[in-house]
């Protein structure tokens, strides 16, 4: 079977990633049905050729669709559209006897940075400056000096982290792969937060381990919650995804404390740990335990996950595993996403874009929260990061609101396929920094109908 011809297009001088402009064209011809169940894409390395881009952007994008399920692969066959939208979200088809979904949506998904908010010269010359030295054939597993050096200093600043060992990463994802990989061995029992990161849970079952749930409430991680006889706990303590709670500072105490009597590993992943508002920032847990604490950070909220960065800060014992499963493994972060960080904050415009961030994400969470509170609609999770819930009742309600929400042209996510059991708590997740001011502006009164009614 051949391959699809897609309608793609990308602007090289728009200051939305070439990956998510990618996926955003996908996703749009296979809600208009110029893309229809069962159509085959090109493979990843194909798709970028005849774009003329590189293949992190064409893998980037078939990533997330895949991940969202708007494509899926079939072994030794390639990447076809699928028959379905994905069960969390309704379909973009029209239901009968209701007007046809808008073709453009504003999407209210969490996990979207603000690229728009990229300065245009500043990244242009960042590419350029990380393009000037010369190839160089020796493999870097660590990771480039100077970006450790500007993770190192990051994290000091920002976080308040004074940084040991600092070790370049491809994403929080990748980095949650090494260590499963690398630290815990076929057998091991996981601990993670439930409801929480899906991606951290696929990672830990496809290396062969037991994923065990441990439950979260207003205050966070309940440390009493984790099961005996596991080898590591994954948590999100600064802005818990996807409810959005912050771990107290007693729960981290105790947490750690657990970790050090049990013997367990704590993998902090710390997303969105810059997009904190009105709120102090609380020790990070690689502060209070460097011994039994693995921090990962990543680029991908506070700029665009196309840069494929991140970090980690861990006890050494566990960066030597690390090391020595990237040799084995012959797997290396990419320099080139850690030469644009460099070069970013070399001249300053990282720092001037996370404070230009955050007084834009603080206005657009303070413009979405004060309406939906003024129409009498609870919100939970908005202290920090950039998306807030809006809890409700039921399973029914909760795909009731994304399908009305998709019909007045809006996208939302629900909370039940953050579960990697049974769902327990349901209720609507609202992201407000992938789309423009004017776009959420917009959004806002018939969210309230859908949220309201």
């Amino acid at each position: 079977m051949s391959d699809t011809a897609l309608p793609v297009s990308l602007d090289r001088d728009s200051l939305v990633p070439l990956a998510v402009q990618l996926a955003d064209a996908l996703r749009t011809a296979a809600g208009d049905g110029h893309l229809r169940g069962g159509d085959r894409l090109p493979s990843t390395r194909a798709l970028a050729h005849r774009l003329g881009v590189s293949r992190t952007v064409t893998s980037a994008a078939y990533e997330q669709l895949h991940a969202e399920g708007w494509i899926a692969g079939r072994h030794g066959s390639g990447t076809y559209v699928t028959t379905t939208p994905p069960a969390d979200r309704p379909s973009k088809g029209p239901v009968p006897g209701t007007p046809a979904t808008p073709p453009t949506l504003v999407d209210l998904t969490p996990g979207v940075p603000w690229a728009d908010g990229l300065e245009k010269a500043a990244w242009r010359r960042a590419w350029r400056a990380a393009a000037d030295p010369r190839p160089t054939y020796r493999e870097d597993r660590v990771g480039l000096p100077a970006y450790r050096d500007a993770v190192s200093e990051h994290l000091l600043r920002h976080r308040g982290l004074a940084a040991g060992t600092v070790l370049a990463t491809g994403g929080t994802t990748a980095a949650v792969i090494e260590l499963a990989g690398a630290v815990l061995s076929r057998g091991d029992r996981v601990a993670i937060e439930e409801p929480g990161y899906q991606r951290a849970v696929q990672a830990f079952r496809r290396a062969g381990l037991e994923v065990v749930a441990a439950e979260v409430d207003e205050e966070g991680l309940r440390p009493d919650a984790i099961p005996a006889g596991v080898r590591a706990v994954y948590c999100s303590p600064a802005h818990q995804y996807p409810l959005g709670s912050r771990m107290s500072a007693s729960r981290r105490v105790e947490l750690v404390e657990l970790a050090r009597a049990e013997g367990m590993l704590v993998i902090e992943d710390d997303y969105d740990g810059e997009l904190r508002f009105d709120v102090a920032p609380l020790p990070l847990l690689a502060a209070l335990a460097p011994d039994v604490v693995a921090h990962l950070g990543t680029t991908s909220k506070i700029l665009t996950p196309a840069l494929g960065a991140g970090w980690m800060v861990a006890p050494p014992q566990v960066a030597a595993a690390v090391l020595e499963y990237r040799e084995a493994t012959g797997t290396r972060p990419s320099p080139a996403g850690q030469r644009v960080l460099v070069e970013l904050a070399r001249h300053g415009d990282l720092g001037r874009h996370l404070r230009k961030l955050r007084r834009e994400l603080s206005e657009r969470r303070s413009l979405v929260s004060a309406a939906l509170t003024s129409a009498g609609i609870p919100v939970l999770g908005d202290d920090a990061g950039a998306h807030l819930v809006v809890p409700c009742g039921s399973a029914q309600e909760e795909a009731a609101r994304m399908a009305a929400a998709e019909r007045a042209g809006i996208r939302l996510d629900g909370l039940a396929r953050h579960f990697a059991g049974t769902p327990t708590v349901f209720g609507n997740l609202i992201g407000y920094a992938g789309c423009s001011r004017e776009a959420l502006q917009a959004a806002l009164k018939p969210l309230l109908s859908v949220l309201g009614g």
